[in-house]
């Protein structure tokens, strides 16, 4: 489909008269039967739609992750941050700088400050300054001049709670994909109550919508969940509190980790892969560590990473493929298709994050069409 008629009409009071504070959608799900779903395909790599389907939407946003379900995504991907007053909510970045309308609201002129965030001064205004009656007063922007800049401000940002019902009300099984996004930050500017912290909130949101069970249990196949973070210690935190399957994000070989400052080479060796895979099934890294890119563009040789991966049990979910000419390398001729072909028949890898899910969905169903019965 290239509607997004699919799609539950509740939720779509989330996507209209942003400019102004509106409620939460109650209940969250709505209570609509759709009867048996169509279960979560399993016998390819996932089509993880990266903060929705971002390339034609501003991302994180109600109608980039209903495009993305009805294009075809396995699992909806977002990043889970925390308002001044502690509501989790959709939005990839500490401050709201690249991908809302801040600046069009001068009242909030004065929230503008310096922060420093992995050992790195960031300048902007940041969620944790914020309420979440004051969220409610923005609008979302496309991340990237080079893609369609008509819906800039039209949609607010959403609630993990929100987003959570957006997948549940599916018309099939789909699954999410939340990552814990800087906790260290959140848990030093977010004062939680009775001792709790950041993943705490989050785990409990998750088990009030009912996600539980290991990977590929009966009741992880009912509401398929992968929690991922950058953080181990996030991590290995959760993993003794839920069996929900978890997955190591990987950054930049320059990039130290958030939480325990490991370099690049200390968290992808054996050793460390040997102590990860037992709170871990999955790790996702960025795809140009995987197979590093010539300063003209082309491929250098892979490095063995899915491989090692792999031979200690664990997946791998790189991340992010998009169909612009500037992130498309030489070697695949500037087609999508090819470059789709290269990561899941040579590298091997069991899930891909894109920005453009119905692009990759068409690709699986030229090449690995699924049942037409399920």
């Amino acid at each position: 489909m290239n509607s997004l008629s699919s799609v539950p009409i509740i939720l779509l009071l989330l996507i209209v008269d942003c400019g102004a504070s509106r409620p939460l959608v109650e209940p969250l799900p709505s209570k609509l039967d759709h009867g048996h779903k169509k279960p979560l395909q399993t016998s390819r790599p996932f089509n993880v739609a990266h903060r929705g389907s971002n390339g034609e939407f501003p991302e994180e946003t109600a109608p980039a992750y209903m495009r993305a379900i009805d294009e075809g995504a396995d699992f909806i991907e977002t990043d889970i941050l925390a308002t001044k007053d502690g509501v989790l909510i959709c939005h990839h970045d500490v401050h709201l700088d690249d991908s809302t309308n801040i600046k069009d609201h001068p009242e909030f002129a004065d929230r503008k400050r310096t922060i420093e965030v992995q050992g790195v001064n960031i300048t902007g205004h940041f969620l944790v300054d914020f309420t979440w009656e004051e969220i409610q007063t923005l609008g979302t922007t496309q991340r990237y001049s080079f893609r369609d800049q008509q819906y800039n401000g039209q949609f607010p940002i959403i609630t993990f709670e929100e987003y959570i019902s957006i997948a549940l009300d599916a018309p099939r099984v789909v699954g999410i994909y939340p990552e814990i996004k800087n906790p260290v930050h959140v848990n030093d500017h977010v004062k939680w109550f009775e001792g709790r912290k950041f993943e705490d909130v989050f785990l409990d949101t998750l088990k009030k919508y009912g996600y539980k069970g290991s990977y590929l249990s009966k009741d992880w196949l009912k509401k398929p969940c992968f929690i991922q973070s950058f953080a181990p210690t996030s991590l290995v935190y959760l993993s003794n509190k839920t069996d929900l399957p978890m997955v190591f994000l990987i950054d930049d070989v320059t990039v130290l980790t958030e939480d325990t400052k490991q370099t690049y080479e200390e968290i992808t060796s054996d050793k460390y892969f040997d102590y990860i895979s037992q709170y871990v099934v999955s790790i996702g890294p960025w795809k140009d560590t995987i197979v590093p890119v010539k300063a003209n563009n082309h491929l250098q040789q892979p490095t063995d990473l899915i491989a090692r991966a792999h031979a200690h049990n664990l997946q791998v979910h790189p991340y992010t493929y998009r169909l612009e000419n500037q992130f498309l390398h030489f070697d695949f001729h500037q087609d999508a298709y090819k470059e789709y072909d290269y990561w899941i028949n040579k590298m091997g890898v069991d899930g891909l994050f894109t920005d453009f899910t119905g692009s990759l969905h068409q690709y699986q169903e030229w090449t690995s069409p699924l049942p037409s019965k399920s």
